[in-house]
């Protein structure tokens, strides 16, 4: 079946998404673009014509559009304070929607869309596309194995320096809000926990070029007393992590060392005796499903088995709130200086 789409939101995010059709002709043969809409007609027409989109629709008008067009899916690509309504419109045209994270501006909004999509009888799901890579899901290959024994910890730093420019020096807790959500939802899905709670402080540092919370350090309490750490900032020059994060995993039989990209390190205890047990390496298993380390193509492609086997996929809206609760978890805890009961 080819499911007919309509894309939300032409800026440049709105790239990448059409860049992973372009790159998995799988997705060629099971999504038509009808229909693209941007408060900026020229953005649409731009895009249009960067990815030879010629004939579809261009509006600035979701609702006509969607009326128009009547698509089977909602690409939703919009700024966080937009997505409530866009959302919201496209679940009321009968379409399943895929939103660029996050989830939403808040959890209230995050509730009422998993409401809206239940009583629609459609899909609401997010491109967390972090879980869609290699690293990621060898990591949780190697848990789920028991290689480093019971889990104990997971521990990420994330420093870069981007100049983006645009909106995102504009936001308020710029780090947390629209970077931090996918080393979070990251951990949850490694470790298969859920966060309980969450202590944070965020600051920006001197010289950020950033309007508000540009780093920020956080403890997660998890469940089955596993413990998760936080250690980012985006205004950090000079030694960059990867985008992904830096990790040391720690079980109660070894640790695991990644580098978010392609170095991996395992070691786990081999000796009984002395004040340092000897230790041993291990190699890190490659992925379950190769098919799963594709970025958005894999975020896409489950999406439409989703839609076609009527079940939920890894990244619905049921489970994502999860993630975007520790986030808000974390804003919450840094402005009140408290630790935080995390509830999704």
């Amino acid at each position: 079946m080819t499911y007919r789409v309509v894309l939300c939101g032409c800026g440049a995010m709105a790239k990448g998404w059409l860049k992973a059709f372009a790159n998995a002709p799988a997705l060629k043969d099971s999504v038509t673009v009808v229909g693209l809409v941007d408060l900026d007609r020229s953005a649409a027409d731009t895009l249009s014509r960067e990815f030879d989109l010629c004939g579809v629709a261009i509006g600035t008008d979701l609702d006509a559009m969607l009326s128009e067009t009547k698509p089977d899916i909602l690409f939703d690509i919009v700024v966080p304070k937009a997505r409530r309504t866009v959302v919201a419109t496209g679940l009321a045209h009968g379409c399943h929607v895929l939103s660029e994270k996050p989830m939403a501006a808040s959890l209230d909004e995050a509730r009422e869309l998993r409401k809206l999509a239940d009583k629609a009888g459609r899909l609401h799901a997010v491109v967390q596309n972090r879980r869609y890579i290699a690293g990621v899901r060898r990591i949780r290959r190697l848990i789920e194995e028991g290689a480093l024994g019971r889990l104990t910890g997971l521990h990420c730093d994330f420093f870069l320096g981007p100049h983006f420019g645009g909106f995102r020096e504009q936001m308020d807790n710029v780090l947390l809000l629209d970077m931090a959500i996918h080393t979070f939802d990251a951990a949850r899905f490694i470790s298969r926990k859920d966060a309980l709670a969450v202590y944070c402080q965020e600051y920006n540092p001197p010289g950020s070029w950033y309007r508000h919370g540009a780093a920020a350090n956080a403890i997660f309490e998890l469940s089955d007393d596993v413990v998760f750490t936080y250690r980012g900032s985006w205004c950090a020059e000079g030694s960059p992590t990867s985008w992904e994060s830096a990790w040391r995993i720690t079980g109660t039989m070894g640790t695991l060392l990644w580098d978010g990209s392609d170095r991996f390190e395992a070691n786990v205890v081999a000796g009984t005796d002395g004040f340092f047990r000897q230790i041993t390496p291990i190699s890190v298993p490659v992925p379950e499903n190769e098919a799963d380390t594709h970025g958005h193509a894999s975020v896409i492609e489950r999406f439409l088995a989703a839609i076609r086997a009527g079940n939920r996929p890894e990244t619905d809206g049921s489970d994502n709130i999860k993630s975007l609760a520790m986030v808000f978890g974390a804003i919450d805890s840094a402005r009140r200086a408290k630790r935080i009961i995390i509830a999704a």
